[in-house]
């Protein structure tokens, strides 16, 4: 054990010498051709989070001019349309986080690329035409679960492969680059919107066949693919990381060092002579232990189970604020001029979507690129509690001032909000599972951090309209604000990662114990 203790110290030490020469040489966001190509692999499961998530407004007013042409859509089956794929990553989060930890990512990488380009083609193959509208809908839904299931089997998929390969010094860098994807699904679907609404503004508009919109939904959603399939073939040949084959061979080492004191205290305790045999004989090798008895084992010390709980809840409670805002944008719509209330059907969602795009680039996408510029230097905890706070204050100003504000105003306000939320909470709750815990549980904590965020953006996707209506739109930012305000409470429970090993951190743990 010796031998494995000094093996230990020599990779702590050489981790902690790299991270204090980061200041040395190109800084952490100049990244080398390898870098670059694994987060060309790993970014686009970002990039279709966003653009699948976040198409579905969109997507859903064209519904309602395909579907309900002279009446409106239920508003039950479109919260449930709108909060399906939140849905489905719940289940992906949880699936997809324990089995890459138990099985190891190279055997489950790109499964869930290959399950979201599934649900992708059967989402674009709904039958309007003979199925009932509710009937279309429901059947779109079904899909988008499933979509959702790959989507978030992508978070924890592609944060432990990315931070199993990453250098300490550059680790965050790499989650916040992967992170910024999210920015850029959300603008170019909103781009893509546009685009394809202009190919169709003769036939819609021009003609008046509205119904066709049911072409253009299909190839917003379908457009997709193309990066889907651009990076398959990549995930699913990507071997397997030093790091996590590292990890496997420290666990089987401790459980078979524990095997072997089990048995000299058992047979010791009859004979001598074979104590004498079990330390003389050729050393049996251990069978692995279920991974989930070691998952309860890790979690089941407060240390461990506290981060934890402070990564989960952070999780949730921003995206209660961030999937409030962002899933119900009519209202910032109507204030910046494009609620598309008036018009021919075409003339509305072709300003809807020119409104999507302006929101998106008000803050949105800045953010994410803020925070690659700043993470190593600031550190992940500054960043999260600066951000929570500055996203409470502006909610603050949003709910205090709403029917007062002026439009110049509500604009630079919304602005900095989005901002914040992106240079802040929303990219930090991503890094923090992915760089605190060790690589033999990274995965499952990623997972489960990422399926509590989810929780919380289901949750406002299906009560802020019937909590708007109730108490008014201003209550619910209030409500929004005090989750922000707990979200910094909650990150005091995490320590600051900046040039931390969790294996090492893990190995000494181990140590002590023995």
């Amino acid at each position: 054990m010796s031998g494995q203790a000094g093996s230990e110290e020599t990779r702590q030490r050489t981790a902690l010498e790299e991270y204090e020469q980061s200041s040395e040489g190109r800084p952490p966001f100049i990244l080398t051709y390898a870098e670059m190509k694994l987060l060309g692999i790993t970014g686009v499961g970002f990039f279709l989070d966003a653009y699948d998530l976040f198409i579905i407004n969109p997507v859903s007013t064209m519904l309602q001019y395909r579907l309900y042409p002279n009446g409106t859509m239920p508003a039950n089956l479109q919260g449930l349309l709108k909060a399906s794929a939140n849905i489905g990553s719940v289940i992906g989060q949880f699936l997809f986080g324990y089995c890459a930890d138990a099985f190891g990512r190279k055997a489950i990488y790109g499964k869930e690329l290959m399950l979201i380009i599934l649900a992708t083609i059967l989402c674009i193959s709904t039958p309007t035409g003979t199925l009932s509208p509710n009937g279309s809908l429901i059947y779109l839904t079904m899909f988008r679960i499933l979509l959702g299931v790959g989507v978030g089997g992508d978070y924890p998929m592609s944060a432990s492969v990315t931070s199993d390969r990453a250098t300490i010094r550059k680790r965050g860098t790499m989650l916040a680059y992967i992170f910024a994807n999210q920015g850029w699904g959300s603008f170019v679907g909103a781009l893509v919107t546009i685009i394809v609404l202009a190919c169709y503004k003769h036939v819609m508009n021009d003609e008046g066949e509205t119904s066709k919109v049911d072409g253009v939904w299909r190839i917003v959603i379908g457009l997709s693919l193309i990066p889907a399939f651009g990076t398959l073939y990549q995930r699913l040949t990507l071997p397997e990381s030093t790091r996590y084959k590292k990890s496997q061979e420290a666990e089987l080492i401790e459980q078979g060092d524990l095997k072997k004191e089990k048995m000299g205290v058992e047979v010791g305790v009859h004979t001598t002579e074979s104590e004498s045999s079990v330390d003389e004989g050729p050393s049996v090798p251990a069978a692995k232990k279920p991974h989930f008895l070691e998952v309860i084992k890790y979690f089941s010390e407060w240390r461990h189970l506290k981060i934890l709980i402070g990564t989960c809840s952070c999780w949730f409670l921003l995206d209660v604020a961030f999937y409030g805002i962002n899933l119900n944008t009519n209202v910032v719509l109507a204030e910046i001029g494009f609620a598309g209330k008036t018009g021919t059907p075409w003339e509305k969602l072709f300003k809807v979507a020119t409104g999507n795009i302006i929101i998106t680039a008000l803050g949105f996408v800045p953010g994410y690129y803020v925070t690659v510029l700043t993470i190593e230097k600031l550190g992940r905890k500054p960043i999260q509690l600066m951000g929570f706070l500055m996203e409470a204050l502006f909610l603050g100003i949003l709910a205090g001032k709403f029917y007062t504000l002026s439009t110049a105003a509500f604009i630079v306000n919304f602005t900095l909000l989005q901002f914040f939320f992106n240079f802040g909470a929303n990219a930090t709750t991503y890094c923090y599972p992915a760089e605190v815990f060790p690589t033999r549980y990274r995965a499952f904590a990623h997972g489960v951090s990422a399926a509590c965020g989810k929780t919380g953006a289901i949750i406002s996707a299906l009560v802020f309209n019937s909590l708007t209506d109730s108490i008014g739109t201003p209550a619910v930012l209030w409500i929004f604000v005090g989750c922000s305000i707990l979200g910094a409470a909650f990150t005091f429970l995490l320590p600051e990662v900046a040039g931390r090993d969790p294996d090492a951190i893990l190995a000494q743990e181990q140590r002590e114990q023995q």
